[in-house]
Order: structure tokens, then C-alpha cells, then sequence
């Protein structure tokens, strides 16, 4: 896969006032863009019109990751304050984190959090700048964290968040992610019922989303940004499930950009899915042959990140940008509680 493409090839004007700062009241009445990926023709529907778009015999995969309050303020043991985002478990109650500011926390520096009821001292510091902390305290980490956490939401979201459930999908299952796999949140469990009952298939897979998702492509050539890897799952169960409905000729739907990489990392060239767990920084952008994906469920995305990049290699970069920019102009709500986006061959 090869490209001449640069990041402002994604680039698209974005009123900061179209930044969705607070989920609807009800997740499935947010705005759906219907968009197909081979003629480029826009629908404008409601979420809950997702089940007419969806058939009989075809499969929908979901990510069942569950955020956790990944955010900690403390203190240097010396007294300074500091930020810590948990990224990913190591292990051995060693976390990957990113951490401000960063200069002083070299190895071997010491934090505490809630006055002492968690600690953690800077075992490495990677090349990428990111910390290892190796953390301690009495009693179960995931309550500690309960009781001094905050949910890890993006930079561009300044309102509080009233009820941390509402950067949960309906259907999470499994702490480790760093953020919420957005496309997801659009879900109620009484669309999910209904789309059961019209006979399509629900996989689960797990994909422990990352903040590198999230980092900002900074070089002008896109293939020289590096992905962060993240953590993923399939079960023999959902690759059953998977493959069986390729052979009797369903399609397998996407919700979101983490199920998207999951199922292309897990997928041969023969469009097997495997079973298993591995880490992935597959990084998509235009060029690239999709294996394991027939039609994306997401969310709009920022200008010039790595997901646009991912929805243009499944339609068609212009395609994409001309969609975006009707987005735009009939003011839909842009990323993590805003509305949604449906990609696929509608013929």
C-alpha cells in the first residue's frame, strides 16, 4: 500500500461551535448520515432508521470495551501537581500513561494520589515520551480508581460530564479503554432488540481503545505517523459467526472504527477471521484493501486525523470530504456525543 496523499488532503473546515459538548437525552434520536460508498449520494435519517439499512442474514459487530475513569490528578511526592491518563495495563499493576507535565517525572519520581490511598512511582520513560508507572496501594485498583478517577474525555468536550454511563455504549462489558468507542453510544438496548428480532446477527469483539487513536497526524507525509498499539480480542464464538455469515452472504457492519481495525488485524487475505487476542497498530488510510468489513457504522471525525483517513479508504477520500462538508452545512453534531454516519454499497 502506497500513497502520495498529505494530511491537509484531509483537510475540512469545522466550526468550533458544531463540537457536540453533552449527549443527547436519548442516544438512538441523534442524526444519521446515510452515505453510499460507491456513488457518493447523501441521506439525512434519524439512528434509530439504522435497522432499515441493515438486512436479514447480516452481521453487526460491536465493540464491548468499557471505559474507566482513566484520568488522575495528584501530587509529586515533592508537591507539585500533576495529570495522569492511564493508557494501557502492563501488567503487574504497571500502567502505560501519559502524564503532565511530564518534564520533572523522570525515573525513579514518585506521585500520590488522594491523599495516599494510591501511589506510583515513574519506572521508565519511553521513547515517545509516555511513562510507565508501577502503581501501589491496598485493596482492588478498579474501586481505588472508582473513588478517585474521572472519565477520560477528549480535550475538545469542556462541559462536565453529568452521569459517567453516558460515555459507556449500553453493551460494555470489559475495562481497559481510554476512551469510548463513540459509534457505539448511539445504541439503546431497545434498537438492539429490534434489530435481533429482523434476523441480523450481534458479534462481539473487544478493542481496548487507546489515546493514540486520538493523537494528531503531524507529519505532512501521512505514511510517516506511527500508530500506537492497542489491545484486541475475538472470541472462537464471534469468529464462528463472523465467517458463517460471509459463506451464507450476509454482511458484516462495523460499529465504529475500533471494531473496523479489530476485524481487519484478526482477517486473512482470504477474508477468515480468526479467533485470539494480539496487540495492533494497523493504520488505514486510502490505498488499503479492506478484508473484513463491508459497511462502517461512525461517528464524524476531527480534520486530518487518522479516522477520516479510515472512512476515506472505504468510500472514496472526496466522497468523503464532499460528505463531511454537507455535515457542515446542515450543522450535525461532530465527534464523541454527536451524530452518526453510515457508510456502505446502498445498491
Amino acid at each position: 500500500m502506497s500513497t502520495n496523499l498529505k494530511k491537509s488532503d484531509f483537510y475540512f473546515d469545522l466550526p468550533e461551535e458544531l463540537i457536540a459538548q453533552t449527549p443527547i437525552e436519548k442516544r438512538d434520536t441523534s442524526r444519521l448520515m446515510v452515505l453510499d460508498k460507491t456513488t457518493g449520494e447523501v441521506f439525512h435519517k434519524h439512528f434509530y432508521d439504522i435497522i432499515d439499512y441493515l438486512n436479514e442474514g447480516d452481521c453487526l459487530v460491536i465493540n464491548n470495551t468499557r471505559v474507566i475513569p482513566a484520568r488522575l490528578l495528584g501530587n509529586r511526592d515533592t508537591g507539585g501537581a500533576i495529570e495522569v491518563l492511564l493508557l494501557k495495563d502492563l501488567g503487574d499493576d504497571n500502567w502505560e500513561c501519559l502524564v503532565s507535565p511530564g518534564k520533572k517525572l523522570r525515573e525513579g519520581a514518585k506521585v500520590v494520589f488522594g491523599e495516599g490511598l494510591l501511589k506510583g512511582e515513574i519506572i521508565k520513560v519511553q521513547d515517545d515520551g509516555n511513562r510507565v508507572i508501577h502503581f501501589t496501594y491496598d485493596g482492588i485498583f478498579l474501586e481505588i480508581l472508582d473513588k478517585l478517577g474521572m472519565m477520560p474525555l477528549p480535550h475538545y468536550i469542556k462541559a462536565e460530564l453529568g452521569e459517567k454511563e453516558r460515555y459507556q455504549t449500553v453493551y460494555s462489558k470489559h475495562n481497559g479503554s481510554a476512551a469510548a468507542p463513540t459509534a457505539g453510544l448511539h445504541f439503546t438496548n431497545e434498537l438492539l432488540d429490534k434489530i435481533r428480532a429482523k434476523g441480523i446477527k450481534i458479534a462481539e469483539v473487544t478493542l481496548h481503545v487507546g489515546i493514540g487513536t486520538f493523537r494528531p497526524v503531524k507529519a505532512e507525509n501521512i505514511t510517516d505517523h506511527h500508530m500506537h498499539s492497542e489491545h484486541y480480542e475475538v472470541s472462537e464464538e464471534t469468529a464462528k459467526l463472523i465467517n458463517d455469515t460471509r459463506k451464507a452472504g450476509g454482511r458484516i457492519v462495523a460499529v465504529g472504527t475500533t471494531s473496523c481495525r479489530t476485524l481487519e488485524s484478526a482477517t486473512d487475505e482470504n477474508h477468515i477471521t480468526k479467533a485470539g487476542g494480539s496487540d495492533t497498530s494497523i493504520f488505514i488510510y486510502p490505498g488499503y484493501t479492506f478484508k473484513g468489513v463491508d459497511a462502517i457504522i461512525t461517528n464524524f471525525h476531527l480534520p486530518e486525523s487518522t479516522l477520516i483517513m479510515l472512512i476515506s479508504a472505504f468510500s472514496d477520500r472526496e466522497r468523503i470530504l464532499n460528505a463531511y462538508k454537507q455535515a457542515v452545512e446542515e450543522r450535525y453534531r461532530f465527534f464523541s456525543f454527536g451524530d452518526a454516519m453510515y457508510i456502505a454499497d446502498l445498491k
